[in-house]
Formats: C-alpha cells, structure tokens, sequence
C-alpha cells in the first residue's frame, strides 16, 4: 500500500485509527479456549467487528513469538485472514527488530515476504545499515522509533548535544534513508505537545501514535499537534479496544469502543481538515 493508497483510506473511512491486536491468551475470553487456535479465533473476530471503524492493524509479534511456533502460526493466519477478507486494511508487524545489516535483511524476508505485513517497526540504534535493508521491499514501509511513550524514553531519547536531542537527531538523520513514501515514525501520545517540533523535522511523513486509550494520551491533542496536510497519523489503540469487554460479548465490545475513537476522529478531521489531493 503506497502513500496516495493509505491517505485514500483515512478520507473513505474518516478515521485514522489503528487497532493493535496485543492479544495476550491470559486474558481472551475463556470460552475460546474450545477453539483449536483461540488467538486466531479471537483476532478474526476482533477484525471483523471492528474493521469498518479501522485503517490499520498492529500486531505487537512479542505475544505471538512467547508462544514459539503455535504463536507464530497464529499471528500468519491473522495476517492472511486481513490480506484475504480486508485487502484495503494496513497492517504492521510491531517486532522492533534493529540488527547488522545482513542479518536485517533476514528479519526483512521474514515479515514483509513471507507473511503480508505491510510494515514492520524498527529501532534505530544501530544506525543506516541496519535500516536500510528493511526500505529495499517495495510497496513495504519502515516505521522507526523516534519518540516513544514508555516511561523509559527519557534515559536516552531526551539526550542532548549541542542543542539537539537524540530523538531529533534519529528523526534528521533518518530522513535520508527513505522517504515520505516508505519511512513512517513511532511518536508517542504521552507526549503529544512535542508533537509539533516533529513535524517542524519530518512535515510529510505518517507518524503511528501509540499511547491513546489504555495510556492516557489525548487524541485532540495528537490531532493538534501532528496532523499534517494529508492527515498524516495511525493513532493505535490496542487494551482499550481487544479487552473492552471480557465476556461472550468481546467482539461488540470491542466494536463500539472502535466506533467511539472512528467518531471523535471523524470530528478532528472535520476541525483539523488535511488537504492533501484525494485520488
């Protein structure tokens, strides 16, 4: 899915909501427990009642890998069931990978050919080469961490030198690796006020927002700061939307929370108009 394609999807749905499929098996309903792949059971049913409301899933794989290879299965079945039945929706492996460069390459095969993911996100502490393998798929987006929304972000994100922060610095230096086009970054919505001097860096990119729902962070504030003029944001909600409700009822619980969040960000695009050409 290209630019032109993903701002498509925000204007047809009037949303920019990405639902992250964190799907713990501690916590799914236990009547799935019947189900021979009850991760799989219980995305599929997550996806199907919540796909209207959304433009992207996010799929953090350290839920899936802790399983070892039945993990790993479920999250592939996931993804094909997306790709086959919602071709229209973004999806994103959260594996944060960031190795050498020949070694990335192989982390590159494994989530952008042989399973569909669209994207897959990815640290950037060990500098270009361990990046640039991740840009060489085409039709395929790297999503790095810039400004994360954890509590540790502060040990090395804020650094500064020279009146420049890491972040900052991740965020120019990046820049010249990809472009608009294939080159997406994590920023945090704990941390939406520094929303704007991101975008004083990177104007055009889409940046992926955690951190709103479960976390505490403002989606007004999100879209105040980091709207850009082709929207430019997949604010991700993962607990807040999967775990709405823990009974029977899980996928209509977790329907109207999307619908809710698919609402309020109908009424920011309306106040925040982005106008990119629609195609």
């Amino acid at each position: 899915m290209n630019y032109t394609e993903l701002e498509a999807r925000v204007r047809e749905k009037r949303s920019f909501l990405c639902v992250g499929l964190d799907t713990d098996e501690e916590k799914i309903p236990r009547h799935l427990a019947v189900e021979e792949d009850p991760t799989f059971a219980f995305n599929r049913a997550i996806v199907e009642s919540t796909a209207p409301f959304a433009v992207a899933y996010k799929l953090n794989t350290a839920f899936y890998e802790c399983r070892g290879a039945a993990g790993w299965r479920s999250m592939q079945r996931t993804v094909e069931y997306i790709k086959e039945n919602h071709p229209d929706l973004f999806v994103i492996a959260d594996a944060k990978r960031g190795d050498i460069g020949n070694t990335a390459g192989m982390y590159a095969r494994a989530f952008l050919e042989e399973m569909p993911f669209d994207a897959i996100t990815v640290a950037p502490y060990m500098g270009e080469d361990s990046v640039i393998p991740f840009t060489r798929h085409a039709g395929k987006w790297v999503i790095l961490l810039a400004l994360t929304s954890n509590r540790g972000a502060s040990d090395f994100q804020f650094m500064e030198e020279r009146g420049e922060m890491l972040y900052e610095r991740v965020l120019r230096r990046s820049s010249r690796w990809g472009d608009a086009g294939n080159m997406m970054y994590v920023a945090g919505a704990t941390k939406a006020g520094m929303l704007a001097g991101i975008r004083a860096i990177v104007p055009d990119h889409f940046l992926l927002v955690p951190g709103v729902g479960a976390q505490g962070g403002s989606l007004e504030e999100v879209a105040r700061h980091g709207m850009n003029d082709h929207c430019g944001l997949l604010v991700n909600s993962s607990r807040g939307i999967i775990f709405a409700d823990a009974t029977r009822d899980f996928a209509r619980g977790a329907m109207q929370e999307a619908r809710a969040l698919q609402r309020e960000m109908e009424a920011l695009l309306a106040a925040y108009p982005f106008t990119g050409q629609e195609t």
